[in-house]
C-alpha cells in the first residue's frame, strides 16, 4: 500500500480484510498511526525535494527497493502524492492498482474533483483502475457515479465521493487477489500435472 494522507482508504481496505503486508509513504502522515494500530509495518520513504531538481528515477529507484523484500502480489495505490517513473510499473506488471475521484478518463489530474466542478457536471464519480506509467490511465477495473449537488464545494462532493471510494477500491482489490491467486494456482496445476 503506497499512502501519503489521513489512512482513510487503508483503514477501509483493513476492516474488508485486504491483506497488507507494508504501508510506504512519501512523507509522514496519519496513514502510519491507521497501519501501526493494525500492527503493520511502516515503511518511510521521504520525498524531500518537491521543485524541478527533484529525481524521480532515484526516488522511484528507493521505493522499489524498500517494496521488493515483500514480494508484494499487488501494489494498492491511495492518494499517494508521488508520481512515480515508468520503472515503478515495470517492477511490479500489471500489479498496481490505483482509485481516482473522477469517472475516468474525465478530469485526470490532482484537482479531479475541483475540474469536475468547474466544468459544470451533473455527474462525477470514483474509478479503480490498473495503474501504468501514464497517470490515470491503464484498464478500468470498477466505476461508481456520484451526484454532483448544486451547492457542492469541493470538500463535500469529495467526501461523497471518498465514502464510494471506501466501498468499491477494497472490493476490487479482493477481487483482482482472488483472481491472481485462482490463476496461480491453475498454472500450478497444469505445471506440476
Amino acid at each position: 500500500m503506497l499512502a501519503s494522507g489521513t489512512g482513510t482508504i487503508l483503514a477501509a481496505l483493513l476492516s474488508a480484510g485486504v491483506p497488507v503486508a507494508v504501508v510506504l509513504v512519501d512523507r509522514r502522515c496519519p496513514a502510519e498511526e491507521v497501519a501501526a494500530r493494525a500492527g503493520v509495518e511502516v515503511a518511510v520513504v521521504e520525498r524531500r525535494e518537491f521543485g524541478p531538481r527533484f529525481d524521480r528515477q532515484g526516488y522511484t529507484d528507493e521505493v522499489v527497493r524498500a517494496l521488493e523484500p515483500f514480494e508484494p502480489a499487488l501494489v494498492a495505490m491511495a492518494g499517494f502524492g508521488t508520481v512515480l517513473a515508468p520503472s515503478f510499473f515495470s517492477a511490479f506488471p500489471d500489479r498496481v492498482l490505483n482509485t481516482h475521484p473522477s469517472l475516468l478518463p474525465a478530469f485526470t489530474g490532482w484537482h479531479a474533483v475541483q475540474a469536475a466542478l468547474d466544468a459544470g457536471v451533473e455527474v462525477t464519480g470514483c474509478t479503480v483502475h490498473l495503474a501504468t506509467a501514464e497517470v490515470d490511465e491503464g484498464p478500468i477495473l470498477a466505476q461508481e457515479e456520484v451526484a454532483v449537488r448544486p451547492g457542492d464545494s469541493v470538500e463535500s462532493l469529495h467526501e461523497r465521493i471518498k465514502s464510494v471510494e471506501r466501498r468499491i477500491y477494497p472490493e476490487t482489490v479482493l477481487r483482482v487477489l482472488a483472481e491472481a491467486t485462482a490463476v496461480g494456482a491453475a498454472t500450478g496445476r497444469r505445471e506440476r500435472g
